[in-house]
C-alpha cells in the first residue's frame, strides 16, 4: 500500500500484517439476506435491493436534498443525502438501475427511508465482501472508508492469516473444544454464513474463546516458568524456630486470629525452604497484616539477617515506621525510617551502619534502593502496597541483597478479585487474611446528595461531642477553574469559619513537606486537632483508633475500592465507626448512585473489589496502565474468566511435566513465549 494509507494505519498502531490480523472488528452486521421493503421495522438496519424509480435534488426545509426512491414490487423505500457531490448520486442512482442499499431504517410521512445509506452495485465483482454475508464492522480509521479497510483485512487474512501460528499442542486445543489461532482470527474477520450473531456481538463465540484462550495460556506459561525459576534460585534456609518471635507474640496484649495463624504458617513455611519466599499477604484493612509480617522480620533478624520494609509514600513509610516501633519495644530490637526527606548527614550515617550490618530493620521509601544504600546481610524484603510500585523499583531492592536472593513479603491492603490475581501475581504464592481482630466493629456507611450535607455535619457533630475524630476526604487541594470541586483548602477553611468554629479543624495534603505533614498527624493523634480535612495522602497506613468518622466529598470521582481504603482509616477500635459518602453530580437511582450503594451494602474489600474490576477494567483498578503489563489483544480477565482458568491448568500441567520447556516439543512454545512476554517477564522478576 501506499504511504499515506500506511501512514493513516499507523495511526491505530497498525504496522505490520499481524497487527493488521488482530484490528478485529468491534462489532457485526448481518447482510446475510436482503429484506422485502413491506416487511421493513423502524430502527432496524436493514439489505435492501431495488430497482431505481426516481432520483434528484429537492428543497427541504431551505436546504437541498438528494432523494432516490427505490422499489422492489413490495413497496416504495426512500434514500436521502444532506451531504452530496450530486453528479456522483445522479449516476449511482439512474432512473431504472439496481442497486442495493444498507442502513438504519427510520420513517417520514408515512414512508420507509435510510439516510445516508451505504450502496452496492449489483455488477461489482467484490460485492460478496458488502453483502450477503455477516460484516465486520471495524474501529474507524481516520480517513479510510469502511469498505477500503474490509478490502484491506481480506487480503491480509487470505494471504497470511494461515502464519499465524500458537503452536498450543493439538490434544490441547482438542481437550478444550477450541480452534487453532489461524482458524479463530480468520472466523472473527469474516465469520461463516451459520455463526451466532448473538455470540459474536456479546464476545463470546467459539472464536473469542479460541484467541482468549491463546492470549492467557502464554501468560500462566511465562508466570509459571517465572515461578519455577524463583523456586529453582538459591535461598536462604531459616531456623524458624525463633526465640525472638517467640518471646515477642507472648507478649502480645491480644491473640492472633485464626486468619493470621494461618497465613503466618504459610510465611514460615516458606522461609524455612532454602529458595526464595515470593509471597503475597493480601488482607482488608485492619486485618492485622503488620504483625505477621513483624514475626517474620523477628525470624530473619534471628538469623542474623536484615530486613528492609519498602513503602510507596513517606507518610506511609513514616506510619510503618511509628507502628513498627511499637512492636520493636516489645520485640527488643530497633527499627530505622530511611526517606528522601531525611537531612544529608542522618542519610550518610544511616546509609554507613546499613552497609556495616549494624541496622537490623529499616523501613523507606525508593531512598532504600538508591545506587549508594548497601546491606551487609539482606534477607527479607518486605514490600507493602505493591502494586503502587514500578516493576523495576521492586527489583532493584532485591538486588542489593549479595550472592543470595532475600525471601520477598509483598503486603496489600487492595482485596486483588481472585480474577485478578491469578493473572497478576501468577509467580506468587498467596496468603489471604480473611477475618478482623476481635471486638472490631463493621463501619457503617451511608450515601448522601450534596444538598443533605447539614445532615452529614450533625452526625459528625454528634460524633466529636463524645471525644471522637473526623476525617473529611475531598480529591483536590486547590480550587481548580476547570472542575468544580470543593477543594480541601477552601473546604478546611468553610468548616473552621462556618461549621465548627467551637473545633480545631486541620489540613492534610501530598504538597506539605513531610515535617509539616507529621506534626498535623501529631496534632490530630494527640486530639489536638479533632475534625482533619485531607487529600487521598491518608488512604493508607494511617492508624487512629479515636478517629470514628469519615466524610468522603465527591464520592462519585473516587474508584469503589479506593473508596473502601478510605473507609478503613476509622473502625480501628471497639468504637462503632461511621462513613459518609457525599456524592455531588450524581442523582439518586442513577447508575453512579447504585454503583456507590455497594458500599452501604457490605464491608468486604473483595466483593467491593469485584465491583469495581468490573466498572474500571483492571489496568484503571490496579494503575498498570504505564507499562503494559495487562494488555490483551483480545482477552478479558472478566467476560473470560473460564478461559483464564482452563489456560492456567493446561499451563501448569505442561510445566510439570517439563519445568524449563527443554524437550523438543516444546520448544516452540519457548520461541512464542520470547516473542511475546521476554520483555515483560524479565521485569516480572519482582512481585
Amino acid at each position: 500500500m501506499g504511504p499515506k494509507l500506511a501512514a493513516r494505519l499507523a495511526s491505530r498502531d497498525i504496522h505490520t500484517i499481524e497487527d493488521l490480523l488482530y484490528f478485529l472488528p468491534k462489532s457485526y452486521e448481518d447482510r446475510r439476506r436482503f429484506t422485502p421493503i413491506r416487511d421493513l421495522r423502524l430502527g432496524e438496519t436493514a439489505v435492501v435491493k431495488g430497482e431505481v424509480i426516481l432520483s434528484g435534488p429537492v428543497q427541504f426545509k431551505r436546504r437541498r436534498v438528494f432523494e432516490a426512491l427505490i422499489s422492489d414490487g413490495t413497496g416504495i423505500l426512500a434514500l436521502k443525502w444532506f451531504h452530496f457531490r450530486e453528479t456522483l448520486l445522479r449516476d449511482l442512482f439512474r432512473p431504472g438501475k439496481t442497486v442495493i442499499v444498507s442502513g438504519p431504517v427510520s420513517r417520514f410521512g408515512g414512508r420507509f427511508e435510510m439516510v445516508h445509506p451505504e450502496v452496492e452495485d449489483p455488477e461489482d465483482p467484490s460485492l460478496e465482501l458488502h453483502v450477503g454475508r455477516i460484516l465486520p464492522l471495524y474501529p474507524t480509521i481516520e480517513g479510510v472508508s469502511p469498505k477500503v479497510i474490509r478490502k484491506i483485512v481480506r487480503r491480509a487474512v487470505e494471504e497470511h492469516a494461515e502464519k499465524l501460528t500458537s503452536f498450543i499442542p493439538h490434544e490441547i486445543l482438542r481437550r478444550r473444544s477450541l480452534l487453532p489461532l489461524s482458524e479463530a482470527v480468520k472466523a472473527l474477520h469474516f465469520p461463516p454464513e451459520n455463526a451466532d450473531l448473538q455470540a459474536l456481538a456479546g464476545e463470546r463465540s467459539l472464536y473469542h474463546k479460541s484467541l482468549a484462550f491463546d492470549e492467557f495460556f502464554f501468560l500462566e506459561l511465562a508466570l509459571g516458568l517465572r515461578r519455577s525459576q524463583v523456586k529453582q534460585a538459591s535461598g536462604i534456609a531459616f531456623n524458624i524456630d525463633s526465640d525472638l518471635a517467640k518471646a515477642f507474640l507472648a507478649k502480645l496484649p491480644f491473640k492472633l486470629t485464626r486468619a493470621q495463624e494461618r497465613a503466618l504458617q504459610e510465611i514460615k513455611r516458606d522461609m524455612s525452604r532454602p529458595v526464595p519466599m515470593n509471597r503475597l499477604l493480601q488482607g482488608d484493612v485492619g486485618c492485622g497484616k503488620t504483625v505477621v509480617a513483624f514475626v517474620a522480620a523477628l525470624i530473619a533478624i534471628d538469623n542474623g539477617y536484615q530486613v528492609a520494609l519498602m513503602a510507596p509514600t513517606e507518610i506511609l513509610a513514616e506510619q510503618h515506621y511509628t507502628g513498627f516501633r511499637e512492636l520493636c519495644g516489645l520485640a527488643g530490637v530497633e527499627a530505622t525510617l530511611l526517606t528522601g526527606g531525611l537531612p544529608p548527614s542522618r542519610k550518610r550515617e544511616i546509609k554507613q551502619a546499613l552497609a556495616l550490618g549494624h541496622i537490623q530493620l529499616v523501613i523507606g521509601t525508593h531512598a532504600l534502593f538508591q545506587g549508594d544504600v548497601e546491606f551487609q546481610r539482606l534477607g527479607l524484603v518486605i514490600i507493602d502496597e505493591q502494586h503502587r510500585f514500578g516493576v523495576l523499583q521492586r527489583a532493584a531492592l532485591r538486588e542489593k541483597a549479595k550472592g543470595v536472593s532475600p525471601d520477598t513479603l509483598v503486603m496489600t491492603a487492595t482485596p486483588i478479585p481472585r480474577t485478578l490475581a491469578l493473572t497478576l501475581y501468577g509467580d506468587l504464592d498467596v496468603s489471604i487474611i480473611d477475618e478482623l481482630p476481635a471486638g472490631r466493629k463493621p463501619v457503617k456507611t451511608e450515601l448522601f446528595s450534596a444538598h443533605s450535607r447539614g445532615v452529614v455535619y450533625e452526625k459528625v457533630r454528634t460524633e466529636i461531642y463524645k471525644g471522637h475524630r473526623a476525617y473529611v476526604v475531598l480529591p483536590l487541594i486547590e480550587e481548580s477553574e476547570k472542575l468544580d470541586l470543593l477543594s480541601a483548602t477552601e473546604m478546611a477553611e468553610q468548616l473552621q469559619k462556618e461549621v465548627f468554629p467551637e473545633y480545631e479543624v486541620g489540613l492534610l495534603h501530598g504538597r506539605m513537606s513531610p515535617v509539616e505533614k507529621e506534626r498535623v498527624m501529631r496534632a490530630f493523634k494527640r486530639g489536638d486537632i479533632q475534625i482533619l480535612v485531607s487529600t487521598t495522602v491518608i488512604e493508607v497506613g494511617v492508624d487512629v483508633p479515636e478517629a470514628t468518622v469519615m466524610v468522603i466529598e465527591h464520592a462519585e470521582r473516587f474508584g469503589l475500592s479506593q473508596l473502601h481504603q478510605l473507609r478503613g482509616r476509622v473502625g480501628r477500635s471497639e468504637r462503632q465507626s461511621y462513613c459518609f459518602l457525599v456524592a455531588h453530580e450524581v442523582s439518586p437511582g442513577s447508575e453512579a448512585w447504585r454503583r456507590l450503594k455497594v458500599l452501604t451494602e457490605t464491608n468486604d474489600g473483595f466483593r467491593i473489589a469485584e465491583e469495581d474490576l468490573k466498572i474500571r477494567g483492571p489496568g484503571e483498578f490496579l494503575g498498570t496502565r504505564q507499562h503494559g503489563y495487562l494488555e490483551f489483544r483480545r482477552a478479558d480477565m472478566i467476560r473470560d474468566y473460564d478461559m483464564l482458568l482452563a489456560a492456567r491448568e493446561e499451563a501448569f500441567r505442561i510445566l510439570e511435566e517439563d519445568p524449563a520447556l527443554a524437550k523438543p516439543e516444546h520448544q516452540p512454545l519457548k520461541l512464542v513465549l520470547s516473542e511475546r512476554w521476554a520483555e515483560r517477564l524479565r521485569l516480572s522478576e519482582v512481585a
